[in-house]
């Protein structure tokens, strides 16, 4: 079987990894180079940011993904030498408003969550805004520095035989014969596959749009901000407000991010950057005795409630979509793609497809 996946970021990437290594040759295109939008834009946290205000269906995809990137991270430093540093250090809520029902949520699911009092805060956390009387732990939350896990898997793209990497190659459309896309026009030439999947974040349901497919996958603007800390100040995701910090190993501090809705269009703004440096200094006071290092933007695949599309697009047999994964990209890329691999091999799926489908 050979299949074209259109779409080199973390999910377009993980598929093909797991298409290949199960005897399948894949082709990987992407208009720029592997995980340069979202995959590596966002922050890394294994985790939604608020996990029980989402619907089941996200739930099930990310249980699936936490547990998974513990051996995916050490498998692709043995497999290429790069080290995709998860950190599983765990992750506080601190000022949440709804604690009874992340409780609830927690008890439903089998999931550690714990209220926890000032001690346990400062205790895990000593630089911590002060007076803060009491907090939500997840022990088992992990963040994963997405720039090198974007490294590593596009080296792991290179080592595979299976695979077939072809950057800066745009897609300019998809050929289609009797509800069959038979092949995918790029500028230089037509590439013929048994399938074709489209796994092209923000960028997929334009894609769709001239089969006459409309998938409301749409681009969600956010940016975000990085200190050059030092290692020690913060040691595990923290959220306050609906924003959070995160540390990487080297000792900077990530700080996100802003939600916009405004198109296409990528930018930083002066608004933006005061607002991320405000919410770095409420949750940390002590980042302001460090420079910010860099402040840049990306675009989300939004969905409907953060719901992705995983499976067959209605109308073409051979025609599948892996997108609208929204502000948990990296989150479910595991189950995402593992499922997505389950339908397109005609194998158990590890969970239900039926809450993923387009014609849901």
């Amino acid at each position: 079987m050979n299949v074209v996946v259109i779409g080199a970021g973390v999910i377009g990437m993980m598929l093909a990894r797991e298409l290949a290594q199960s005897g399948v040759k894949v082709t990987l295109i992407d208009r720029k180079g592997c995980a340069q939008e979202s995959s590596w834009a966002g922050g890394g946290i294994v985790s939604p940011l608020y996990p029980w205000r989402y619907p089941d269906a996200v739930t099930q995809l990310a249980t699936w993904s936490q547990s998974s990137y513990v051996h995916l991270a050490a498998d692709l430093l043995e497999e290429t030498g790069i080290d995709p540093e998860l950190r599983q250090k765990g992750m506080l809520m601190v000022a949440v408003e709804d604690q009874a029902d992340a409780l609830a949520w927690a008890e439903k699911y089998h999931r550690p969550l714990r209220l926890v009092d000032s001690e346990f805060l400062y205790g895990k956390e000593p630089d911590l805004v002060p007076e803060l009387a009491e907090g939500l732990w997840m022990p088992e939350v992990s963040s994963i520095r997405n720039p090198r896990l974007g490294q590593a898997l596009r080296r792991s793209m290179e080592l595979h035989p299976n695979i077939e990497l072809l950057e800066q190659c745009e897609v300019t459309g998809l050929v289609i014969e009797q509800n069959r896309v038979v092949g995918v026009s790029t500028a230089e030439n037509t590439l013929y596959a048994d399938k074709v999947v489209v796994a092209s974040g923000a960028w997929s349901g334009e894609l769709l749009q001239p089969l006459g497919v409309n998938i409301p996958v749409e681009p969600v603007h956010g940016q975000m901000m990085l200190f050059k800390a030092e290692p020690g100040l913060v040691n595990r995701v923290v959220l306050k407000g609906g924003r959070y910090v995160i540390p990487r190993n080297d000792g900077r501090v990530l700080v996100g991010s802003t939600l916009e809705r405004i198109g296409f269009e990528k930018r930083t703004t002066e608004e933006a950057a005061k607002s991320l440096y405000d919410t770095a200094l409420d949750i940390i006071p002590a980042l302001a005795d460090y420079p910010v290092e860099h402040h840049w933007s990306g675009l989300r695949p939004g969905s409907p409630e953060g719901i992705p599309y995983i499976g067959n697009v209605p109308g073409f047999e051979n025609l599948y979509i892996n997108a609208g994964q929204y502000r948990n990209g990296l989150v479910l890329a595991p189950a995402s793609t593992r499922l997505l691999a389950d339908i397109i091999l005609d194998r158990k799926p590890i969970i239900t497809a039926e809450p993923y489908q387009v014609s849901r």
